[in-house]
């Protein structure tokens, strides 16, 4: 029986994204976990946010990709007590933001690998959570899976899953 985790991902917005979740899907699924999403593994007739709780509470942790969704061509951020430009840079869903929080707050492990065209803002931004959070480059397609840096990472959080799966069944400690 597979573990089950939250997959926190846009909807992807061409070929290359759609290929790029898939093969993290059969990645994790050969890891033995059970990635769940909203809308795509589950459906809820609730308000969206009831729905992914649920699942969320079914599940051992999550894992977000922060994918490219909104372009901005050319824009001005405030940041830091003054203006900067910002060009040629992208957005992502804002689930990728609320999903990671929420789990955060049910105290599961979280995993966020972030597209590098993606402004790192909010919970995207490095350390806000804490732990490492992998940029890697799109153009590096399914290969990226194979990197030294996804696999430790992968490994050091599933552990974290696992324990929260074992964890579960115990009953509560009232010492």
């Amino acid at each position: 029986m597979r573990t089950p985790i939250f997959l926190s991902k846009p909807s992807p917005i061409c070929k290359e994204q759609e290929c790029f979740i898939d093969c993290l899907i059969e990645f994790l699924k050969s890891e033995g976990l059970e990635p769940r999403t909203l809308g795509v593994t589950d459906y809820d007739i609730n308000a969206p946010l009831k729905g992914i709780r649920r699942i969320m509470m079914e599940s051992n942790g999550l894992l977000a990709i922060a994918l490219k969704k909104t372009h901005i061509e050319t824009g001005c951020q405030y940041k830091e007590g003054c203006w900067d430009c910002v060009e040629d840079k992208w957005l992502t869903s804002p689930y990728c933001q609320i999903e990671p929080a929420m789990a955060f707050q049910l105290g599961l492990p979280v995993l966020i690998l972030r597209d590098k065209s993606v402004i790192a803002d909010g919970i995207l931004e490095k350390g806000a959570l804490g732990s490492f959070m992998s940029v890697f480059n799109m153009e590096d397609g399914c290969d990226y899976f194979c990197s030294d840096e996804f696999l430790e990472l992968l490994r050091e959080w599933e552990a974290d899953v696992r324990t929260v799966a074992k964890n579960k069944g115990n009953p509560p400690r009232l010492y």
